[in-house]
């Protein structure tokens, strides 16, 4: 998938462990384990807003995107 989750940088970044970051933003540590590994299909606008909030961030802080080579 050409979208990347950068929320392990972040993290190390801010010095906050995963599970204090769920706790903040009131999501499960499985639902936020799966965003960090990338297995994600969506996202909710307040689950990004509230992550951002919590990381002091912009959501391009938190996603890139890379186009996939179709070589």
């Amino acid at each position: 998938m050409p979208i990347s989750v950068k929320l392990d940088d972040l993290l190390y970044e801010r010095r906050m462990t995963l599970t204090e970051l769920a706790e903040r933003v009131g999501l499960t540590l499985a639902n936020l384990s799966i965003l960090k590994t990338g297995k994600a299909k969506a996202m909710r606008f307040s689950t990004l807003e509230a992550i951002c909030r919590e990381l002091d961030c912009q959501p391009g802080d938190l996603l890139g995107y890379a186009p996939e080579n179709l070589d």
